[in-house]
Parts: structure tokens; C-alpha cells; sequence
């Protein structure tokens, strides 16, 4: 392909990236694998080049874009190079018009930006969130310590703040190397590590993962118990959830699974109920501390979504401390940097349950917000989270 051709490429894939944000429909990376798919004559070079243009574009637009036009040339505005590829030549984008206007750039779209600010992160953090992401891994210490797999591993890795982090290059294709498949390590973003680590379970607890998902944190968990106790993992998804008996399998970790039906949650943990020495609650947000993997995700957010979120939030933190025995404790996590989702969801469940606490264990990265702990892309380099653990006192 022309590089031309590949400017054009990039906008008619922005087109059904921009369309699908607008529906609620399918995520950036799936639009961009089945487009690629369907276009199998695309080389991989052509393919690179053409996903670094919609990425790019993504990440300079603040509102949705109109149209995958309008998103490239506010790419073109910062790029002059970009721009004189708008020739009008064979399958290349027609010449750029006297007074065409760009999509508007910025962080978010204005409203969620606004959101940002008042919950306390200027524009260079607001900034820091749509940077490119490295590739984090954590040893997995059933298995391998960090210091013998980092002489393992095919490439040069650096140590982050976790203990059993390491961090590799943005695109590092770990998953298919053999000590993955030997279960050595698992990929997770060191902040996601730091959050497991703020439950600090112990060998011979009982512990449960409420939102578990596809399990990256149940793995982390299983290991720093060593195997021992009980650990069981439970969402409402079908689908994540039974990805996890194999990981599980190939990481060597004990665990059970439960799948539970919307509503009925703790009817179905009824034999859990008040007997959990630890509670992880990685409850369901709006995923603003992850716009590095996924920026078109704050094209698809509005205050009605942040509203329903923050119900969701406070039905699952009340479910999982109903499942926590006197004196044990509860980890609440989100991959969110809005208050209302985090400080103030914590804020609002002590206030309604005065025989609860906040214990913070110590932590190698982050700050204090609020009741809790706050971690970002600018301040640590990881993603960005919000947790607290809080303890129910022994009566």
C-alpha cells in the first residue's frame, strides 16, 4: 500500500471505530482485527502502519470525532507530513479543503475531563492517561522467583515497584514465548499487582474474589497464599469466568469457581456468608485509569453511565462485605480515577457501617486519597486505580 492508501485505510477503520463508540457496540481492538481479517491481501507491515494512524488519532481527540476524516486531520494539524498524504491520489484521501474543520482535540470529551479535574488530576496527569502502555508480567512464585525468570525471558525486562513485576516493551508478544506456556508468569500491570497486594492474604486463609473476571487477580492471589486455605473466584460473566479454570491449570493455582446470577449473588455465596478471612471486590467501573490500552473507551462514557456504575459499585461492596467474618477485611478496587467511584463509594460505606475501618498495609507505590490509595499512569507508571482495604471490627 501507498502510504497514501494507508491514511485512507486509517479513516474508513476510524469510521466503524467512531460508529461502534456512538452504539455501545464492539471495542476498537475487535473492530481493527475483524477489519484486518476481512482484508487479508493488507501485509503486516500495512497493518502496523495503519493501526499507529487510528491510534493515533484516537488518543489527540477529545470528543467524539464526527467522522474518521475529521479525527485524521487533527492528526494531520500536529503532523505536516500526515497532511501532504491527503493527495486525492488512487486510494489515497482527497486533498484537505480551504476551512475544513478537524476533530476537536483534548484528554476526554469536556464533561469528563471536568470530572477529572474535581477529582483531582490536572491536565498533565489527564495526559499521562492516553500514553502508550508497557507490557507488565508478574513471576509466579508457586513456579519461579522474579530474579530467575528475569534470566529466562528471550529480552531485557526492568523491575518495577512489586515485588514479582517486570516490565517489558509495549507490543512484546510474551504470551507466545515457552515460559508462559509453562506457566512462569502471568501478564498484569504492576498497579493491578500493587492492588492484590493491598489484601494482603496469607498461606491458610480463606479468601474470595468477588468480580474475579478472567482471574488475573485471582492467580495473584493464589500465589501469595501459596496454595494453601481456600480461595474461590466468582463473577456474573459466563464467559470471562471460564477462562480461568485454565490459566488456573497452567499456573498451577488452586482455585475453585462459581458463577453467579445477577441479583441473587449472595443467596448463592449464602455458605460464604461472614466465614472470609479476605475480600477482594475488583468491582465493575468505568475504566478510566486504563484509556492507555483502550482510549476510545472515553468516547463511550456519559454521567448516566458513571451513575449506574456507582450503584453497581455500592450493591457489590455490600455483597462482598457480607461475606467477611469478624476481624477479616476487604480489599474494594477500581481501574477508575473518578471519585464518585472510588473515595466517595468508600467514603459513603464507612459512614453507613460504623463497625468497619480503614487498614492500609504498606505499599512501594501510590499515594493516600481519601480512605484509600491512588495510583496513575504520571505518578507510578502503571494504570490508574483507586482501592482502600477496610476491616470489620471483631464486636
Amino acid at each position: 500500500m501507498t502510504p497514501s492508501a494507508r491514511v485512507q485505510a486509517a479513516i474508513d477503520l476510524l469510521d466503524a471505530v467512531i460508529a461502534a463508540a456512538k452504539a455501545q457496540g464492539a471495542s476498537a481492538d475487535r473492530i481493527a482485527a475483524d477489519w484486518f481479517r476481512s482484508r487479508r491481501f493488507v501485509g503486516s507491515k500495512d497493518r502496523r502502519a495503519i493501526r499507529e494512524l487510528v491510534w493515533s488519532a484516537i488518543r489527540v481527540c477529545g470528543e467524539v470525532p464526527e467522522s474518521g476524516r475529521a479525527a485524521m486531520l487533527r492528526v494531520a494539524e500536529a503532523d505536516p507530513g500526515i497532511a501532504a498524504l491527503f493527495d486525492g491520489s488512487t486510494y489515497g484521501p482527497a486533498p484537505i479543503r480551504a476551512g475544513e474543520v478537524a476533530a476537536e482535540g483534548g484528554n476526554a470529551p469536556a464533561w469528563l475531563s471536568q470530572r477529572l479535574r474535581q477529582s483531582g488530576l490536572g491536565e498533565d496527569e489527564q495526559a499521562a492517561l492516553l500514553g502508550r502502555a508497557p507490557l507488565d508480567i508478574r513471576a509466579n512464585t508457586l513456579r519461579i522467583t522474579r530474579d530467575e525468570l528475569r534470566l529466562r525471558l528471550p529480552v531485557e525486562s526492568e523491575v518495577t515497584a512489586p515485588p514479582d513485576a517486570l516490565r517489558l516493551l509495549s507490543g512484546t508478544a510474551a504470551e507466545s514465548w515457552p515460559e508462559f506456556q509453562e506457566g512462569l508468569f502471568e501478564v498484569q500491570d504492576s498497579g493491578s499487582q500493587i492492588a492484590c497486594m493491598a489484601l494482603d492474604v496469607k498461606p491458610g486463609e480463606a479468601v474470595v474474589d468477588l468480580c474475579a473476571g478472567g482471574g488475573g487477580k485471582t492467580l495473584s492471589l493464589g500465589a501469595a497464599m501459596a496454595n494453601t486455605g481456600e480461595l474461590l473466584a466468582c463473577d456474573i460473566d459466563r464467559a470471562r469466568l471460564s477462562r480461568l479454570p485454565d490459566r488456573a491449570a497452567r499456573a498451577g493455582v488452586l482455585a475453585q469457581t462459581r458463577l453467579l446470577n445477577p441479583g441473587k449473588e449472595a443467596e448463592m455465596l449464602a455458605d460464604w456468608a461472614g466465614r472470609a478471612d479476605a475480600v477482594m471486590v475488583d468491582a465493575p467501573c468505568s475504566g478510566t485509569g486504563t484509556w492507555r490500552r483502550n482510549p476510545e473507551a472515553r468516547w463511550r462514557l456519559d454521567p448516566r453511565s458513571i451513575e449506574r456504575y456507582c450503584t453497581m459499585q455500592a450493591n457489590v461492596l455490600e455483597i462482598g462485605a457480607g461475606l467477611v467474618r469478624p476481624g477479616g477485611r476487604l480489599t474494594y478496587v477500581v481501574c477508575s480515577l473518578i471519585d464518585a467511584e472510588g473515595r466517595d463509594r468508600i467514603e459513603a460505606f464507612l459512614a453507613a457501617h460504623p463497625d468497619w475501618s480503614v487498614a492500609m498495609p504498606p505499599l512501594p507505590a501510590g499515594r493516600p486519597h481519601g480512605k484509600g490509595w491512588r495510583l496513575t499512569p504520571l505518578g507510578d507508571g502503571t494504570d490508574g486505580f483507586f482501592f482502600a482495604t477496610i476491616v470489620r471490627r471483631v464486636n
